[in-house]
């Protein structure tokens, strides 16, 4: 990255900016000084019927290179243009950023206060709130959980009653302040028919079409191989771990065959990030009433 903050390229930057002013100005030169023969040809034919003629640029042309000039001179002894030349206005695109977020701040930052004093159910209940914790949505979440939330492949739907961390404004909160990691381990280990087993069993737990002498092969090898360590004996989960209910038909993946041994075989990996330091205490506790309201705030 230093490469591009290097002194070569504040260089690179003026000397192309000041080439291609001169470059108009060295134009208008030549055109001052030539000699044109208005009505003569230059011999050069295209298309049968489209000729060169030796004829001056018209006057507006000019007027236009010349305006150009005047402004672009102008303009870069008062901003920034010339590389790292601040300008004599002392104008940045930083300050300007800064001033902006500072107004803002002052417009917004009161009204996040206000609802950052009460209860996360009651904001979920008040309709400014919720929309301002929609267009928070719709800044920072769809990208992953979808406009409507309700999720992707990999991507929990936020709109259901199922909670991979929990849904209580407390551990929605957490969330969204430290962000999740979860983590489901690899099993390829076990072999390749009781990957095949416990695929069935956990079909089973969901009521999808299995084969029973391998469900129950795989509900014994369920305890064995470890898997009711995280997802508890009866496979409903564990939240306090991230561990899906796996009994509740709501799959993240999906629920065929080959998927769920894919899982089982190399794992899985999925981080949702954190956001505390991005968007601040206020803003928040608005977006954590607004994920409330989409499932249990009805």
């Amino acid at each position: 990255m230093s490469d591009f903050v290097s002194e070569f390229w504040n260089m690179y930057v003026i000397v192309i900016t000041a080439a291609s002013v001169f470059a108009c100005i060295a134009l208008l030169y030549v055109q001052s000084k030539a000699t044109f023969t208005p009505g003569k040809t230059m011999g050069h034919v295209w298309d049968d019927t489209l000729e060169e003629y030796n004829n001056p640029m018209p006057m507006w042309w000019s007027w236009l290179f010349l305006i150009t000039i005047v402004f672009t001179v102008i303009y870069f002894t008062l901003y920034p243009g010339l590389g790292n030349v601040k300008g004599m206005l002392g104008w940045t695109s930083a300050n300007a950023h800064q001033a902006e977020v500072a107004k803002m701040d002052a417009t917004v930052k009161p009204l996040f206060a206000k609802y950052q004093a009460m209860d996360v159910k009651a904001v979920a209940g008040d309709k400014q709130a919720m929309e301002m914790g929609k267009n928070l949505y719709l800044t920072y979440c769809m990208q992953c959980h979808g406009a409507d939330a309700r999720g992707a492949k990999g991507f929990p739907n936020l709109t259901d009653s199922d909670w991979q961390w929990g849904g209580e404004p407390e551990q929605i909160k957490a969330t969204l302040n430290e962000g999740r990691m979860g983590v489901m381990p690899p099993h390829a280990q076990v072999g390749a028919d009781t990957v095949k087993d416990l695929a069935n069993y956990v079909r089973s737990l969901s009521g999808l079409p299995n084969d029973s002498v391998r469900a129950a092969k795989g509900k014994e090898a369920f305890n064995s191989v470890g898997c009711s360590g995280c997802h508890g004996p009866d496979a409903k989960g564990m939240q306090a771990l991230g561990a899906p209910n796996l009994t509740d038909k709501v799959w993240l993946y999906g629920s065929s065959e080959a998927v769920i041994s894919e899982t089982i075989n190399g794992g899985r990996n999925n981080k949702m990030p954190a956001w505390k330091e991005f968007l601040g205490d206020g803003k928040i506790h608005v977006l954590t009433a607004y994920v409330y309201s989409l499932s249990q705030g009805k």
